[in-house]
């Protein structure tokens, strides 16, 4: 019998749903543009299985894929586990073996060894498959249309890397996913790579360096000529684990650094600069400008994540974990390794950055995030498991620093939004964003699409869910040439 903890990451509006199936139509409000023609794949965490500690992480359940195939006008909804080992594994033996949250000692003794991963963060279609994403484990592939679970892979051994990347960069230019892995040699080791696999699935180039320190090394940037890292002290260790701490903590007495890695170089060529400690975990994008460069990210003073404490006891400060966009810019021309300076880009409270994803890597004008506006009225009881209500998807322009926002309503949270172009060929911005809006009352979720660049006129499109999906981590849209015939 399943008994779930009565804890916050596994009742109320992060309940689990267990739910696999189809709908064919989903019902409207609004009509879909009729050239819209791919996927929107977006995955959350959902354990199958009661954990074995009720002190478990909500983003330790296992992975749930969420298709939505958007064509002719019309919306279908898929939703599928990811077929992990371990999920393979629990699912015969009706139960819950693995532990905490990237904690092996706490596993039970049957499963010892086997991959923990659950492919939970993020999905994308590549050189024809469907990448299910976790950063402590190898990339898993499924089908992109049928959701059908293909096992992990080392794309025939040319991958050295035991972990793959949570958030990867197309190159707009190349075609090339560029990706990175950390501790990719065992668990909290300081072993990094880059590497980048072409538009056949090929790998075209692994480049093994070393870390300032282990930390979450969750997201990163590229520009035409480098990959971007930024270390944060979000750390861990084996004390932690042998102490059933949660896996990651917030450290004050580290600095951050900034890696510069060139993309045809090699680890004697990284540039490292760095900074006093602030937090940072996604990216909005990078790019060069002469000597500089420039990487925008949401910045807090202070831990944005209360569920990974901080390691001298110190008690969460919401307002100092409070992001705004922000611009860090380093030299390469010059001889020091202290920042170039920072630039607050935005005075929203900002979290989920997206781009018009031609656009990586490359100067760019226009942002979207996900906003926490505290003046607005709101019903719905928690947010999201840091506390965040975020309750408006924003817009940027970072060239006139015009902004505009879509407020949900009282009820309703949003989940990361996802930028569609309106055609190939239109320019930066010129497009659609689509996103999940959780109504934390009815207990339904919605599948919205706006205008990019006109969110205060709200959804031209709605697609209402007859369920609530669970709080997502991130997501795509692929065009249908892009899918498998």
């Amino acid at each position: 019998m399943s008994h779930y903890p009565k804890t916050r990451g596994f009742t109320g509006t992060l309940r689990p749903i267990r739910l696999e199936g189809d709908i064919r139509d989903v019902e409207l409000e609004g009509e879909v543009p009729s050239q819209l023609d791919g996927t929107f794949h977006r995955v959350h965490p959902d354990a199958q299985f009661a954990p074995k500690f009720e002190d478990d992480q909500f983003f330790n359940g296992d992975g749930m894929v969420t298709m939505f195939r958007v064509h002719n006008g019309t919306i279908d909804f898929k939703q599928r586990y990811v077929q992990t080992d371990k999920w393979k594994l629990e699912r015969e033996a009706g139960r819950s073996l693995f532990g905490q949250y990237r904690n092996p000692l706490t596993d039970d003794e049957s499963v010892k060894g086997r991959i923990r991963g659950t492919a939970n963060t993020n999905v994308m279609v590549h050189a024809g498959q469907l990448y299910a994403m976790k950063e402590d484990s190898p990339c898993f592939l499924m089908d992109p249309l049928t959701l059908e679970s293909k096992g992990y892979t080392d794309f025939n051994g040319a991958l050295k890397s035991q972990t793959f990347c949570a958030h990867p960069k197309i190159d707009p230019k190349t075609g090339n996913f560029c990706g990175f892995g950390y501790a990719t040699k065992g668990l909290l080791t300081t072993d990094m790579t880059y590497f980048e696999i072409d538009p056949q699935g090929q790998v075209v180039t692994e480049i093994p360096f070393q870390n300032k320190y282990y930390c979450m090394m969750h997201d990163f940037a590229i520009t035409e000529d480098h990959a971007i890292f930024h270390t944060i002290p979000i750390v861990s260790s084996w004390g932690r684990l042998e102490a059933r701490l949660p896996h990651f903590g917030f450290d004050t007495s580290l600095p951050v650094w900034l890696g510069i890695l060139p993309r045809n170089g090699t680890e004697k060529d990284m540039r490292w600069f760095t900074a006093p400690t602030s937090f940072a975990s996604h990216v909005m994008n990078a790019f060069q400008d002469g000597s500089k460069i420039h990487f925008d990210v949401p910045e807090a003073k202070g831990n944005v994540f209360p569920f990974f404490p901080d390691v001298h006891g110190a008690p969460f400060d919401p307002i100092a974990g409070g992001p705004f966009l922000t611009r860090w810019t380093v030299d390469m021309a010059s001889k020091g390794d202290q920042f170039h300076g920072k630039q607050k880009l935005s005075d929203w409270i900002d979290e989920f950055p997206r781009i018009d994803d031609r656009y990586a890597g490359m100067p760019y004008r226009h942002g979207w995030m996900l906003v926490m506006d505290p003046d607005m009225p709101f019903e719905g009881g928690n947010g999201r498991m840091s506390g965040f209500v975020m309750n408006k998807i924003a817009h940027v322009d970072l060239q006139t620093g015009k902004q505009d926002a879509w407020w949900a309503g009282p009820q309703s949270i949003c989940q990361e939004p996802c930028f569609i172009p309106r055609h190939k060929g239109s320019a930066e911005g010129d497009g659609y964003l689509i996103a999940l809006v959780d109504n934390l009352v009815t207990n339904y979720s919605d599948l919205v699409i706006l205008d990019a660049l006109k969110l205060s006129e709200g959804p031209i499109a709605r697609a209402k869910l007859p369920i609530r999906l669970r709080s997502g981590l991130h997501g795509n849209w692929a065009d249908a040439s892009q899918l498998p015939n």
